[in-house]
């Protein structure tokens, strides 16, 4: 499956994950205004971008940018939704990684979740559901994402999936160096 062909939509009993709609946009902007929430996303590589969006208008803008992106076979974001609450509660961004590092052709996964959802099992259930799909959408051996040390309760639910605390460094577009990440292998 061409995941840049057709968006992709899977589920569990807890969520589902699918193309985000510009009708998310206010679910959304209580995601992205979180300051709570704020330093659990992995903004790294990203221009600068924080992932803080302090109106709704900039979070619309910032949907229409994904996208865009989708559209150029730059990365897939999709929306998070929980199935109890029918709310959106955040998103997930993945795309295969190309770089002259230990990460080149690695599924490079961001979570970004309401800090209410910051905790190991609602994000042990968010990993179970969209790790094995990575690896299929985009045929790689590797998924790494980025967990900091004070980020306590998603460590605990990536250990449960199988992810392992990694010595590498990813390096920038700009040649910054980010560390904190988690990888896991293909099973």
């Amino acid at each position: 499956m061409n995941v840049y062909e057709k968006w992709p939509m899977i589920e569990n009993e807890d969520f589902l994950i699918r193309k985000p709609e510009v009708s998310d946009s206010n679910d959304l902007f209580k995601v992205y205004s979180d300051k709570n929430a704020l330093p659990f996303f992995n903004s790294d590589n990203c221009h600068g971008d924080n992932f803080y969006y302090a109106t709704e208008e900039i979070m619309k803008s910032t949907m229409e940018y994904w996208f865009l992106e989708y559209d150029n076979g730059g990365f897939v974001r999709f929306a998070i939704v929980d199935k109890r609450t029918n709310e959106v509660i955040g998103t997930i961004e993945l795309f295969l990684r190309e770089a002259e590092d230990y990460f080149n052709q690695c599924g490079l996964l961001r979570v970004d979740v309401r800090s209410d959802y910051e905790e190991e099992k609602q994000l042990n259930s968010i990993l179970k559901l969209i790790t094995p799909s990575a690896y299929e959408w985009f045929q790689c051996k590797m998924i790494a994402t980025k967990a900091p040390i004070y980020a306590v309760e998603r460590i605990k639910a990536l250990e449960t999936q199988g992810y392992k605390k990694s010595n590498e460094k990813l390096v920038g577009h700009d040649g910054t160096i980010y560390g904190d990440y988690w990888e896991r292998e293909a099973y």
